[in-house]
């Protein structure tokens, strides 16, 4: 029980370090470290000086024992996978041998074992779309009705990934499913080729089937946790916010990022009220302290841009802005530059 009692501890304080420092993200800290103090709370019910008593380092059989790539690590996720399973590991050793000498806590262990697992499985789901989204400062979005053709779509998807983009999302308006299935798969590998993030606007399943990256909910669409059960790989998700209480329920939500705005008038969406860089002040400094990417949108274009830079913004989703003009990789060129130019990245 000594034995397991250290190795668990010892996982649960790796996981919480990892959650902390190397995702930065606060609910999941939370997470990691409540359950941390809840482990600590039931092994100080069994008296330690018999824990201690009973501790024979020097003589531990199992102290030689080596395995080959036993302690092999290449970065930092092999590390919280490592112990975040010798977490659980021994939390089902504390669990048998507690039936035998402390019965009544076995069961109190059990159910940590299996919050362990929970967690375990929302920090993986979480931490690598967070890592890559980090790096996203532009962000164009192409909203395709009937009307576009295909060809406009693949072609300026390939312009602004030359120009600069870092991720681009697919905005259906009125397709129909196999063409916006297409449409999404092209983009998906243009994106590949490019090492650029692709996104889908609403539609998880055709995200999936399309093997995107990400997906994009607005307000109305399917909350978060279902989402979550549907995906078959971790996955980047984005949440549209435009008020306050929007976003405090969108940062409980935990996604990869939150979008702010509108920022300015848009004939994107003319029907919200437009936000305002006071909202999207408050809203980055609250996504940095949660530890949550963001994305101000709206009404974003050149002339603008140093408004939205001023209030702390350090990715930017424009749609018109590229999409109307005649040179899509010359306008995406443009704006990457003048965010490279304040100093953002």
């Amino acid at each position: 029980m000594d034995a397991n009692a250290n190795r668990a501890r010892e996982g649960a304080r790796v996981t919480e370090e990892f959650c902390r420092f190397i995702i930065n993200n606060a609910f999941l800290t939370v997470r990691a470290k409540t359950l941390r103090h809840r482990l600590c709370a039931i092994l100080n019910r069994i008296p330690s000086d018999r824990l201690i008593c009973a501790r024979d380092s020097a003589g531990d059989v199992g102290r030689e024992v080596q395995v080959p790539g036993q302690m092999v690590r290449t970065e930092a996720m092999d590390s919280f996978i490592a112990a975040v399973r010798r977490l659980t590991e021994a939390l089902r050793v504390l669990t048998e041998i507690a039936q035998v000498l402390h019965p009544s806590l076995a069961g109190e262990l059990e159910h940590l074992r299996f919050e362990a697992y929970t967690l375990e499985k929302d920090i993986f789901l979480y931490a690598d779309p967070s890592q890559r989204f980090r790096n996203v400062r532009l962000y164009v979005i192409l909203t395709v009705s009937p009307d576009i053709s295909d060809a406009w779509v693949t072609d300026t998807a390939e312009k602004c990934c030359h120009g600069g983009a870092d991720c681009l999302q697919l905005r259906p308006k009125g397709l129909s499913d196999d063409r916006c299935y297409r449409l999404a798969c092209d983009l998906a590998r243009i994106g590949s080729e490019h090492n650029v993030i692709t996104i889908m606007n609403d539609r998880v399943d055709i995200a999936i089937a399309a093997n995107m990256d990400g997906l994009h909910l607005g307000q109305n669409d399917l909350p978060m946790d279902p989402i979550r059960r549907l995906l078959h790989k971790p996955m980047i998700l984005g949440l549209s916010t435009h008020n306050p209480p929007q976003l405090e329920d969108a940062i409980a939500a935990n996604p990869t990022y939150i979008a702010l705005g509108p920022a300015f008038a848009t004939a994107t969406k003319p029907v919200e009220p437009v936000a305002g860089l006071d909202y999207i002040r408050e809203s980055v400094r609250r996504t940095d302290q949660a530890g949550l990417s963001h994305v101000a949108i709206g009404g974003i274009e050149s002339n603008n841009l140093d408004q939205i830079l001023s209030v702390g913004v350090r990715c930017i989703a424009v749609c018109s802005a590229i999409t109307a003009c005649k040179d899509a990789q010359n306008a995406c060129v443009v704006l990457k530059k003048k965010m490279t130019n304040s100093g953002d990245l």
